[in-house]
């Protein structure tokens, strides 16, 4: 009696800390849903509306007039999706090095790079790429955004490689295996759910990046973030059609997010427990 009564404290105590957590993410996304679907006037209202009657599209329509919507959709997904291929193919070797060397002054080194603010990177960078002639592509940007993609990939990688047992790579070793034989054919197989977490959480840092994009892209290439700020205006912020556009944003991370939060979920946890 007593088991049960402490385990249903736990799972109670565990469900209010989770609500705590959780609520806030969920009542702002709430209330961005609310002022997507509700016309200007509902939006200034006083008290707040909360419920739209009748919801209507016309924030959506307005953000979809505003400019070229499906040219900066497809930049964010190229400037991101490239972003994150190429952190996978320089990161995943990169983590597995330091985690078999135990270099962990050297990922601390790489993770200056994500702990410095974007913004102390833009002056040099955006010299050097004017100088190229690059500014207004979108090679400069997916550039840029590897300094958001491969630290956190090196991070992430890395520690789950310290999680798999080194006795099979040791087995390999008898066997005649090379270094990269032993990476190839053992480790990256094992290390797929915490390669999969790492890819996951750098294209979502990616496609969430403002700064780099608002700088150094060019009125054609810009992202979706960008965008949303070209929502605004000088004499009222149009909350309806701003919500809209941030709707439409986290609209591609949150259905990535759903349809894979097992590999999530699975990467995470496998990655919580030490090989032995």
């Amino acid at each position: 009696m007593n088991k049960f009564r402490d385990s249903l404290r736990d799972k109670l105590l565990l469900g209010v800390c989770v609500f705590l957590l959780v609520s806030p993410a969920i009542s702002f996304f709430v209330w961005m849903l609310s002022l997507a679907f509700k016309n200007e006037v509902d939006n200034l209202a006083y008290p707040p509306i909360f419920i739209p009657s009748p919801p209507t599209l016309a924030n959506f329509v307005k953000v979809f007039d505003s400019g070229p919507f499906f040219q900066y959709l497809l930049n964010s997904i190229m400037v991101s999706g490239t972003a994150t291929v190429v952190a996978l193919l320089i990161g995943v070797p990169a983590g597995y090095g330091v985690a078999r060397l135990k270099a962990r002054k050297l990922l601390m080194v790489i993770l200056i790079a994500r702990m410095t603010p974007a913004i102390s990177f833009l002056i040099p960078l955006f010299t050097l790429f004017q100088a190229l002639g690059l500014t207004g592509t979108l090679a400069p940007v997916i550039i840029t955004h590897l300094v958001i993609t491969v630290p956190i990939m090196v991070y992430i990688v890395s520690g789950y490689f310290e999680t798999l047992p080194m006795e099979l790579e040791e087995a390999a070793v008898v066997d005649g295996c090379s270094p990269w034989q032993r990476f190839r054919h053992i480790a990256l197989p094992l290390a797929r759910p915490g390669i999969t977490v790492a890819g996951i959480l750098a294209f979502i840092f990616s496609w969430n990046n403002f700064i780099f994009g608002a700088v150094l892209a060019g009125r054609e290439t810009r992202t979706l973030p960008v965008a949303i700020y070209n929502v605004l205006t000088f004499e009222q912020i149009a909350w309806g059609p701003l919500a809209a556009a941030a709707l439409l944003v986290t609209l591609p991370v949150l259905i990535l997010t759903l349809l894979i939060q097992k590999e999530i979920v699975g990467g995470l946890t496998a990655g919580g427990v030490k090989g032995g």
